[in-house]
Order: structure tokens, then sequence, then C-alpha cells
């Protein structure tokens, strides 16, 4: 394994180990204004939401590495305490990409991506119609990790209104994971479509999985089920009793008796198939 001391590494080699290991990431789509009123449009990846009462989300405008300066979000957000953070989804990516190009000051990067302004509710920059949803925020402090290139400042953005598009609802009122189709960001020229990539595991918040600790070591030590295979045999809260692993037997003769391999491997067909109760039966048949 390569060990690396962040100290002995030039920035932007480190620049690019740390946006290649943590992905994908969130974009904040973010939406200001300077003191004259003009408007400013880029994304950052730096970002996520850390709260809900009050509604928190913090972003990063980091230093250039190659030249040390701040951006203009950075300096209007300083300046007017107010953002409009909107997300990106798969049909506004190329239009997103764009509006990062790093135009000179005063240039209107909604204009020149194409992108249509809409006034806020509660603040004064801009939100982006074409966003599915946009967050109109007051900025509650900013944090300074340095100031060298490559520094982070971590701009902490309360949520004071937000607008979302019905077309990304699904019926019962919430945002529809798939409809929203949203964009995240990786490393190098990297980006992923995260409806593409959807898979679900059951939190185990009011259940009691047994662990695999518990489970028998013969399993537990197994050269066939993974180290997912077994969280998720891990994540029942008991056992199939004896008559049940029996009933089943009856019903799958090809199962009594196998070898352990095969028998591991039969239950791992079935845990790609989210049947978990069912890999459990085949393993403790005998």
């Amino acid at each position: 394994m390569l060990t690396i001391d962040p100290k002995e590494i030039p920035t932007a080699k480190l620049h690019g180990y740390l946006l290649g290991a943590i992905a994908p990431r969130p974009i904040a789509f973010a939406s200001t204004i300077d003191t004259d009123g003009n408007p400013n449009l880029s994304p950052f990846s730096f970002f996520n939401v850390f709260g809900a009462n009050p509604p928190i989300m913090i972003f990063s405008p980091a230093r250039r590495v190659r030249d040390n300066t701040t951006k203009h979000t950075l300096e209007n957000a300083l300046a007017t305490k107010e953002v409009v953070i909107n997300v990106v989804n798969f049909d506004i990516v190329q239009q997103m990409s764009l509006s990062s190009t790093e135009y000179p000051e005063g240039v209107n990067e909604f204009e020149k991506a194409g992108f249509t302004m809409v006034k806020s509710d509660v603040i004064k920059p801009f939100r982006v119609k074409e966003s599915p949803v946009q967050f109109e925020c007051k900025v509650k402090d900013v944090i300074f990790t340095g100031d060298e290139g490559g520094a982070g400042n971590l701009i902490v953005c309360e949520v004071v209104k937000l607008h979302v598009s019905e077309d990304v609802l699904a019926d019962d009122g919430n945002i529809d994971q798939h409809k929203i189709d949203l964009v995240a960001r990786a490393g190098g020229s990297y980006y992923t479509r995260a409806r593409d990539g959807f898979f679900e595991i059951p939190k185990p918040i009011s259940t009691l999985g047994i662990g695999i600790d518990s489970i028998d070591a013969e399993i537990r030590n197994s050269t066939v089920l993974t180290g997912n295979n077994l969280g998720m045999l891990g994540n029942v809260e008991q056992l199939p009793d004896s008559k049940t692993v029996d009933n089943f037997g009856k019903e799958h003769p090809e199962f009594i008796g196998l070898e352990m391999v095969k028998k591991h491997t039969f239950a791992q067909e079935y845990l790609s198939k989210n049947d978990v109760e069912s890999a459990w039966k085949v393993l403790l048949l005998k």
C-alpha cells in the first residue's frame, strides 16, 4: 500500500488523491451577488448538508492551488452574507460545467451558460430556474482553514427558503431520487449520474442485528462469502428456526448435504437477490 505524508508531496498531487478518493461529492451550484448587485454563479463539490433544525449547509470555495487567489463566490459571500445553493441534475450538468469557467469579474455566468435568473423571495442573489431544487441561504459563518493555495473556506449557510420543482416529487410528496436525477463530482474530469447506481440497504435503526461476531466460524471464515455478504447475514435479528429450515430443505432437496463451498455459493446467490432469509436457510441445512 502506498503511504503518503501530506507534507511531503506537492499540494496539487495531494489535491488529486483527495478528490479521487472522497467521491462522489454533491455539487453546490452557488449563486451570489457582489456589493454592486452583479450576479455570480459557480459550482463547488466541497459541499454537504449538516443539520435540519436549523437547516445548515456548508460548502467551500477553496483557495486556488495554482496561485493562492480566492474566488468571487467567497468574496461575495463575505460581503453580502447571502447565497443561493442550487442542486445540479443531469439535465443541466454540461451548462453547470461551462459556468465554472473562470471568466473575468463582472461577467455574468448565468448568461454565459444559458441559465435563467429568477428572483429569490428572501435574499438578493438570483436562483437558477433550471435547477430542480433551490435553497435561499443566509451566511452564518465562514471558517478559514488556512492561507495558502488549496486551503478551504467553509461557508456555513442556513436555509431560509427552499423551492422544489413538482416534476421531481413522488406521489407521497417526497423527492423521487430517480426523477431528480442528480449528478455528483469525482476525481479528475469524472462525474457520476446518481440514479444509475442506486441500491438499497435497510437501515439497522429499529432492529438489532446479531452481528458478524455471532455467525459460526465456518461461515465467517468462508472463502466464498464476502464482507458485504457477512454484513447482510449479520443484520438479521434472529436465525430461522429448525422447523423452518427443515421445511425449506424438503422444498429444496438439492441443497441438502452440499459441501461447504457449494453451500456458500448458493447462499451468495440468494444474497445477491437480497433474500437473506433463504441464504440463511441454505447455510443452516445439514
